[in-house]
């Protein structure tokens, strides 16, 4: 064969080359045609609108915040920083598939040994110097396509980075507005303490002047305060629930623990939830969680790494050439009789490894299967968080409005008791037994809106949603 019919015959197989390994085809994944759970209490299955759920909550501080933590948050700049990393991995694999091509040049003194094998001509001198200047190039020939699965890889890896990076962006936004949630309903429960305090320390004055009038006994003195030191002890616990709530909203903000304090002191509502949750289809949630995308692409870069180990088992194929400039004198060193070069394919094939690259075959198999099995119990699971987060939240507002209709009826208890106390009609036992009640309803009832509040949250997060707006989105 001459030599232009060896070069058809390299780039005949170089442009037509197969590329071994499974392709690779995303997992046919089932979602249910409806959810389980009944929506009711405002949820549809309408399309979802959830690129900024948190304005549904009608709070701007809320939507300032959130706003501040998606381009503050340093987890957040963390899996941002992991993208441009997979990019570059990327970029670095990519360049593989092209020719290389270096520049080198020497000088050297060098001397022969003077018993060396074979014998030099008599008065060959021994000592001697060598110039050389020269250009090398080579270029693997990916024939079998190990080069292409292993940028085929390294592209999937960017996509799970930028996936994991979303899947970040939602659990922060999430955490924002649940920390400012928890916020505003421990504002709310130190409100209704200290009310309750107040209201508490006029039954102490009442039952100290019955008493001093002979009309009680001190028992009921002792008795009234004795809750009003307990509801006054739970003020402090309340204080550090709303300040830890602060420090951590501060951090999520890439901000120093009390940079919020100021800020938040003044009271404000808990977040109300909007009347209509439209939350879209089950198969809706398979395209819009970033963890169910992420573990997608991590399954499609483990399915091309087969191929890329595979590639390994055949021989690899180069072009490789030199030329230069070489002399021992430096007075003709540029001169072309200096000239040499070198030119022509070479192949490598590891004939006997002992089974290590079978084995490392067989290794990316398995890798393969557990991203596959990664990928379904992601799905399962994404189905799972929005089934929980749909009944929690719908649950709740029922219980809410029990909480509700509880707090006004202990509120007219209280009012009854008080005054049939004062008449004389009732032991105070009663009284106290209402203000009991009283103060552990509205207690209640804050919480349970916060729970609804919260609830909410969940479900968005559960959804998926948050991150369609974001800087790295595409």
């Amino acid at each position: 064969m001459n030599e232009r019919a060896l070069l058809t015959a390299i780039l005949t197989a170089l442009l037509g080359g197969c590329v071994v390994g499974p392709t690779y085809r995303p997992p046919a994944a089932s979602a249910p045609a409806r959810w389980a759970t009944p929506l009711e209490d405002g949820e549809t299955d309408s399309p979802a609108a959830l690129a900024a759920w948190w304005s549904s909550f009608g709070d701007p501080s809320l939507d300032r915040l959130v706003a501040t933590a998606v381009s503050s948050n340093l987890t957040l700049r963390v899996a941002e920083e992991r993208v441009r990393e997979a990019r570059a991995e990327r970029d670095a694999v990519a360049g593989g598939r092209g020719p290389t091509l270096g520049a080198s040049t020497g000088y050297s003194r060098n001397r022969y040994g003077g018993n060396s094998f074979p014998p030099l001509p008599p008065g060959t001198p021994l000592d001697f110097n060598l110039y050389s200047v020269g250009f090398d190039a080579g270029w693997e020939l990916d024939l079998f396509g190990g080069i292409r699965r292993s940028v085929e890889a390294a592209t999937a890896d960017i996509g799970a980075a930028e996936y994991a990076q979303r899947d970040v962006l939602v659990s922060v936004v999430a955490e924002v507005a649940r920390n400012y949630i928890d916020a505003r309903a421990y504002q709310r429960r130190l409100a209704i303490t200290r009310q309750n305090i107040t209201a508490q320390e006029d039954i102490v004055s009442l039952t100290r002047n019955r008493f001093q009038n002979g009309l009680s006994s001190d028992l009921d003195v002792e008795q009234a305060t004795a809750l009003l030191t307990a509801t006054r002890a739970q003020v402090p616990a309340l204080q550090t629930g709303f300040e830890q709530s602060a420090h951590h909203l501060a951090t999520l903000l890439g901000e120093p623990p009390g940079a919020l304090l100021d800020g938040m002191s003044s009271v404000k509502p808990i977040p109300l939830t909007p009347p209509v949750v439209p939350i879209g289809l089950p198969s809706d949630l398979l395209q819009r969680r970033p963890d169910v995308r992420r573990t997608e692409r991590e399954l499609a870069a483990a399915t091309a790494r087969i191929g890329a180990a595979r590639a390994q088992l055949f021989p690899d194929f180069s072009l490789t050439g030199d030329v230069g400039l070489e002399s021992l004198h430096a007075s003709n060193w540029l001169e072309g009789a200096s000239r040499y070069w070198s030119f022509g394919p070479t192949l490598e094939w590891n004939l006997f490894e002992a089974g290590r690259l079978r084995a490392i075959v067989r290794v990316q198999d398995a890798r393969q299967e557990q991203a596959l099995d990664e990928y379904r119990q992601t799905v399962l699971s994404a189905l799972e968080d929005v089934e929980n987060a749909l009944v929690a939240y719908a649950k709740e507002q029922i219980r809410r409005e029990s909480l509700d209709q509880s707090a006004h009826a202990s509120e007219q208890a209280l009012e009854l008791s008080t005054e049939l106390y004062r008449s004389g009609l009732v032991d105070f036992l009663d009284v106290l037994d209402a203000e009991r009640s009283l103060y552990a309803a509205q207690d209640a009832l804050v919480q349970s809106e916060q729970s609804v509040s919260i609830d909410l949250v969940q479900l968005y997060k559960a959804l998926g949603g948050g991150w369609e707006q974001s800087p790295g989105a595409r």
